[in-house]
């Protein structure tokens, strides 16, 4: 007996709101925003329930934002007077409680490079040190992700000269946001180094970005639930067979880990409903 049910489905002038609203577990309150705007100004055309989510993502964004920005941006829209119109109705309790609580900003893969000038600046250039960034701050720069983070993540363990620099260390988590970590190569695929991809030189650093299926990979394995939620996002964005021929020929020795198999079966059911194939 089948228990799934099938999604609804919206007029397709709302779709890619309803997309942030359903894929998307921190949502980005500019995009929103963005989508906000282009949906009321189909507002003839709009269900009932699009404007529900329409009123309350303006609601959720007026607390986020504070009244002066928001009312700002309402004013400067080319449709304020659909959004100020839907805000008014009169369309019952908030149907979408959740949005508020999920708007966080996320980190710009712009201000990811800048911090790795920053630190490459700090290394000799006449002896570049190499390394591999991985983790959610990779997707970030590849363009598959868009969230918010504090790591920067290096593969197996961050070169003692950043490390040992402790000042500036702490100065460049104070002005960013960001932060250096490291986790270990035995969590990806095994020959997970000959398909990394340079991604540019700053100055002394060097950094290459582990490939996004790798990465993939790395999270299945994971029981962290922020984990999860990238597979979620990514997922429809990947071509499965890639993911199973990497999985059969490359991820061998994570599923000879009976707790890192057990963590894969379930992330892999809870994202595509089946049993993990391998």
């Amino acid at each position: 007996m089948r228990t799934e049910s099938k999604r609804l489905d919206f007029h397709p002038l709302s779709e890619p709101l309803w997309e942030i609203i359903y894929h998307q577990p921190q949502i980005d309150p500019t995009g929103l925003a963005t989508e906000l705007e282009r949906a009321a100004g189909e507002m003839a055309e709009l269900d009932f329930r699009t404007k529900l989510l329409i009123r309350d993502g303006l609601n959720a964004l007026a607390s986020h934002w504070g009244t002066t920005r928001f009312d700002s941006w309402v004013e400067a829209s080319v449709s304020r007077v659909a959004l100020q119109a839907i805000r008014r109705m009169d369309l019952g309790p908030p149907g979408f409680p959740s949005i508020e609580g999920r708007l966080m900003e996320p980190v710009r893969s712009e201000t990811i490079v800048q911090f790795l000038r920053e630190l490459g600046s700090h290394l000799p250039e006449d002896e570049p040190i190499a390394v591999a960034l991985g983790g959610s701050a990779a997707l970030i720069l590849e363009g598959g992700l868009s969230r918010h983070t504090e790591d920067i993540d290096f593969v197996d363990e961050v070169p003692v000269q950043l490390r040992s620099d402790h000042e500036m260390l702490h100065d460049l988590t104070l002005r960013y946001g960001l932060r250096l970590a490291h986790f270990q190569s035995h969590y990806l695929p095994e020959g997970w180094e000959m398909r990394c991809r340079r991604f540019g030189t700053f100055r002394g650093l060097v950094v290459s970005l582990v490939d996004v299926h790798d990465i993939w990979l790395s999270k299945l394995f994971s029981n962290r639930t922020k984990d999860r939620d990238d597979l979620r996002v990514l997922s429809p964005r990947l071509d499965r067979s890639v993911i199973l021929d990497r999985l059969k020929h490359s991820g061998g020795r994570l599923l000879a880990d009976a707790r890192l198999r057990q963590n894969a079966a379930n992330n892999w059911y809870v994202i595509f409903g089946e049993g993990l194939r391998e």
